[in-house]
């Protein structure tokens, strides 16, 4: 079988491919695994019981039902969803937003797949653009998007040490190099896998230079304000005509419905659909259909404020204090949790590699993900990616107790073994 070099790329192992099929295989191989390494979020009653109200009124309205299930609907998604979402967005943010701004995605993944790779690459005049990320580590499923090499460019952090075993990752502005061959700048907030989130400050310099490079900003809000609301500090969202803003169901709950929702101006948006057309045919119904009345009541905001958030807030300083307590002695530091859903641990001087690391904890029935993956386009073979290791608290509080019980264990080996 002869592949074209897209063949190659995306047939072939990556990354992301790689990981999957070894968690998936961990799990084959021992079913009880405490699986700490996935992106799976909690399961929370509460939300629960308001999507099995709403799939239930789908059942019990044919018409409902049928728009859900039994007709395409544009690529940008149902007009109705994407004038609702404006209209939320206006009323919480201020944002001047029609539904002209508005697309919806099979998932983020495939919104990120689309949008790097109408920016960047290689250009019609043989010239190539790349992908900035102001700062790595930053989110693994970016790594492999590109349809061309050298897509993606990043930064080392500044690293701020703070009290109780803290640390925190700012953008190094005198590290961001921004050339003529930047295609946009691209960083999430919070981030996966750290759970920082970039201040309000930072995110208006990262604002100030697109705008002064005329590229675009490209925001991925999975986990932020105003939904999800997986959020410990102070955040205010960012939008404008040159933002690109990435919004999500999966961390409401609904991982499995696969809908994202892309934020940018008219022109982007109609490239964005017409793209949306070619590689999807229509976007998926059933996640719109199912939050459609919590869109038009702002029933939605509500939820992220006094559900989901008030959630994760608990089970972070329920894990941070099980950590702690775990790895007493050693010489490790967490990143200060400030969104999101992981613990991102860093052991400093590590004797072995946190790939190492990874599989000893596999062969002990815990999964985690080695912080290694986390470095899309950083050029240098930094020691401190090699450090790092990517905890889930998001699971039922027995396994984050077991698991992390079981990684001191581990990690006071590796370093008495030095």
């Amino acid at each position: 079988m002869k592949l074209s070099a897209f063949g190659q790329k995306f047939a072939g192992q990556t990354g992301a491919s790689s990981l999957m099929d070894d968690l998936g295989s961990a799990l084959n191989d021992n079913p009880d695994m405490l699986f700490m390494g996935g992106g799976n979020p909690s399961r929370i009653p509460a939300m629960e019981l308001v999507f099995k109200a709403r799939m239930q009124a789908l059942v019990d309205y044919p018409e409902q039902l049928f728009g859900a299930l039994g007709v395409y609907k544009s690529p940008q998604g149902d007009t109705r969803f994407l004038k609702a979402m404006a209209d939320l967005l206006k009323r919480e943010q201020g944002w001047e937003l029609t539904e002209r701004n508005i697309a919806v995605s099979n998932g983020s993944q495939s919104a990120f797949f689309v949008l790097f790779n109408l920016f960047a690459g290689t250009m019609d005049d043989g010239s190539h653009r790349y992908i900035q990320l102001p700062l790595a580590p930053e989110y693994l499923g970016y790594a492999d998007s590109g349809l061309s090499a050298d897509f993606f460019h990043a930064a080392k952090p500044e690293i701020e040490l703070l009290d109780y075993n803290l640390f925190k990752y700012h953008v190094d502005f005198k590290a961001l190099n921004i050339t003529p061959e930047t295609a946009a700048i691209c960083v999430s907030r919070p981030t996966n896998p750290t759970g920082n989130v970039i201040s309000d400050a930072e995110l208006a310099g990262l604002n100030q230079l697109a705008l002064a490079h005329n590229v675009p900003l490209i925001i991925d809000n999975a986990y932020g304000t105003p939904f999800p609301n997986i959020l410990f500090t102070q955040a205010t969202p960012l939008w404008n005509e040159n933002t690109i803003l990435l919004l999500s169901l999966s961390k409401l709950g609904l991982p499995g419905a696969r809908t994202g929702i892309v934020v940018a101006s008219e022109k982007i948006i109609r490239a964005f659909s017409n793209a949306n057309a070619v590689l999807n045919l229509a976007s998926g119904n059933l996640g719109p259909a199912l939050v459609q009345p919590m869109v038009e009541s702002g029933e939605l905001i509500q939820l992220g404020r006094e559900v989901v958030g008030p959630h994760y807030q608990r089970k972070v300083s329920e894990a941070l204090a099980v950590c702690r307590a775990a790895l007493a002695g050693t010489p490790f530091r967490v990143h200060k949790p400030e969104g999101a859903i992981f613990l991102w641990l860093w052991f400093p001087d590590l004797p072995i590699t946190s790939a190492e690391l990874y599989q000893r904890l596999k062969a002990r029935g815990v999964l985690v993900v080695s912080g290694h993956y986390f470095f899309p386009g950083l050029s240098d073979d930094w020691r401190h990616r090699h450090e790092c290791l990517r905890v889930n608290y998001a699971q039922d509080a027995d396994t984050v107790q077991r698991g992390f019980h079981i990684i001191g264990e581990e990690v006071r080996r590796a370093y008495a073994e030095s």
